[in-house]
């Protein structure tokens, strides 16, 4: 009921975004971009997709070898269409993701693992470039005022994310699972489904401390990936002010495509971060000097972006669901999955 609410609320505060800066205005921007135009701004996003999926396809080890790359793109497209489009705090689709790599020939252990190393070293890499541009903001922007007000908050809430990303890399490396069935057993439940995938949880345990310990390499190629997955943002960044008709640079480019990276993340409980990542995004573009307008359509050009790739992840999910059967509610752990390395 309260994402409902939520949702509601996201799309009036987008309207009145709308009505108030004109809807003839934004339209009479928007049209001045043709198809040529619109493809552009889509290339951008095209090329952190296959970084990120290469990035995570690494992860895997011997056992992803034999996939292809093209179907992890897909599996990976597939998972995100639902950590999009589900209110899930961007991981209900890790799951799926590993379930559909199980069809592959990964084993389910392995893919689980990858999952979890894959979304940690996205997360460190998404840490770094926030920081990225929060400096530049501050260097852009100066310290001084209601825009470095918004930076330096920016800076601690960061840091704080930080935090929660170095105490998650020092959980995983204790045994992330383990600790989690342990947790429950300790506040008293009993959970049938953990209780009968122990030896499972600590396979899976003792796969990702591998990982971390035998792989060092591949976890900071990973991180490496990642971060060039995020820079793509500040290139769409770049490329949609471009075609507005506004001047642009690459500090800036980075500096709002980071900036817009953390609004995002941090209005993860709003379905589709409705009105407030819009919202977010008009006010960001006018701190760097951007007119209403232009600051308006590059929200909404970037929903554009969104809807593009949530009906290509559904297009992956029906043609791999085809594949594999339903994928709906896939159990995480199979009775039948052999240990990891």
């Amino acid at each position: 009921m309260l994402r409902l609410v939520l949702l509601l609320v996201g799309c009036l505060t987008l309207s009145l975004i709308v009505w108030h800066i004109g809807p003839g205005n934004i339209y009479e921007a928007a049209t001045r971009l043709g198809p040529l135009a619109l493809c552009a701004i889509l290339i951008p996003s095209l090329l952190m997709y296959a970084v990120e999926a290469y990035g995570w396809k690494i992860t895997l080890g011997p056992a992803g070898q034999s996939v292809s790359f093209l179907r992890v793109f897909a599996v990976r497209t597939a998972g995100e269409v639902v950590n999009m489009t589900t209110p899930t705090a961007y991981v209900g689709g890790e799951p799926l993701k590993a379930y559909l790599l199980q069809k592959s020939g990964v084993p389910m252990v392995e893919g689980l693992a990858s999952v979890v190393i894959a979304k940690t070293t996205m997360t460190i890499a998404q840490v770094l470039f926030i920081l990225l541009g929060i400096a530049l903001g501050f260097w852009l922007l100066g310290s001084q005022g209601s825009s470095g007000q918004v930076v330096a908050a920016g800076l601690l809430s960061i840091g704080l994310l930080a935090f929660g990303t170095m105490a998650f890399v020092f959980v995983q490396r204790r045994g992330l699972f383990t600790w989690i069935l342990e947790a429950v057993r300790r506040l008293g439940f009993r959970i049938g489904f953990l209780e009968a995938r122990e030896e499972k949880l600590r396979a899976l345990d003792r796969t990702i401390l591998n990982f971390y310990t035998q792989h060092r390499t591949t976890f900071y190629a990973s991180t490496g990936l990642y971060f060039l997955g995020w820079l793509a943002e500040a290139l769409e960044v770049l490329v949609i002010i471009y075609y507005l008709g506004g001047p642009a640079d690459i500090w800036s480019a980075i500096s709002i495509g980071a900036l817009s990276v953390f609004i995002k993340g941090g209005t993860f409980f709003i379905p589709g971060s409705l009105g407030a990542q819009d919202g977010g995004n008009l006010l960001l573009l006018q701190a760097f000097g951007y007119s209403d307008v232009t600051g308006i359509t590059f929200a909404l050009l970037r929903r554009f972006r969104e809807l593009v790739w949530i009906g290509i992840g559904l297009l992956c999910l029906a043609m791999l669901g085809r594949e594999t059967g339903s994928p709906g509610n896939p159990p995480a752990i199979p009775r039948r999955t052999k240990p990891g390395r």
